[in-house]
């Protein structure tokens, strides 16, 4: 892990690009943090949309955690921002983007391609992260994930052991053969559903949330679309990880 820049936030939150290889990521530590006293870590999901796009939601959620004592992180996802660009996944995003001007429905073969690929690649990449993450004496355990994609999350979950509990948001596509993952996970769960979110299958999401084979799990789901997530539901969601990872 390289750091490349970092700046004092103005509520005292250090913030650091880094590079991790050829993935770019930030890394944000409470003010307060130290070697004496590291900091549970909080991983930060998001779509593949470019961390520059994602900036400020990312930059507020990682202050709202650092403001609880947690440090938070994420990472750049295979095939977005400024990391070379797939050929696979833009003929998915094409094939989808025809599909939904046409108001034809999604199928199976779109989401598939378009989201299985990029679990088996952002996965081992962010289990690089946290290795590096992990090995930094302001950083410690234990290690929550939260956001999305959801099918990185419900990975993630399956196989690093690491990850001790996830706030995961249901808004993207969920290929079938997710739910059979969902079965093997057990850490406690925090989903949030956005009821008329216009991008994501409703019933999908909830069937996943069905399958998961946590003894845990919550169903946080509020009207309206997408980017309208309440206040309290983010609150919530803190208070969640402020149970599981304190």
């Amino acid at each position: 892990m390289h750091f490349t820049s970092e700046q004092r936030l103005d509520d005292g939150v250090l913030e650091r690009e880094f590079t991790l290889g050829e993935i770019p990521g930030i890394l944000w530590t409470p003010g307060s943090a130290s070697a004496s006293a590291p900091a549970p870590l909080i991983l930060l999901g998001h779509p593949p949309l470019g961390l520059h796009k994602m900036y400020p939601q990312l930059a507020g959620r990682a202050r709202h955690a650092a403001a609880d004592g947690f440090a938070a992180a994420t990472i750049e996802l295979p095939g977005s921002g400024d990391r070379p660009r797939w050929a696979a996944a833009e003929q998915a995003r094409a094939d989808l983007r025809r599909a939904v001007e046409a108001g034809e429905p999604v199928g199976d073969e779109i989401v598939d391609a378009l989201i299985l690929p990029l679990v088996e690649k952002a996965v081992p990449e962010w289990r690089a992260a946290l290795d590096a993450l992990l090995s930094l004496p302001e950083i410690g355990g234990p290690v929550g994930y939260s956001g999305g994609v959801i099918s990185i999350g419900t990975r993630l979950a399956v196989v690093e052991p690491r990850i001790s509990a996830a706030v995961l948001f249901a808004g993207s596509f969920i290929p079938r053969a997710m739910f059979d993952e969902a079965r093997q996970v057990t850490i406690p769960l925090h989903v949030l559903l956005q009821w008329d979110d216009e991008g994501n299958d409703r019933q999908a999401a909830l069937d996943l949330f069905d399958a998961f084979g946590s003894k845990e799990k919550t169903l946080h789901a509020n009207t309206g679309g997408h980017t309208g997530v309440p206040q309290f539901a983010g609150d919530e969601a803190a208070r969640f990880f402020t149970r599981h990872l304190s």
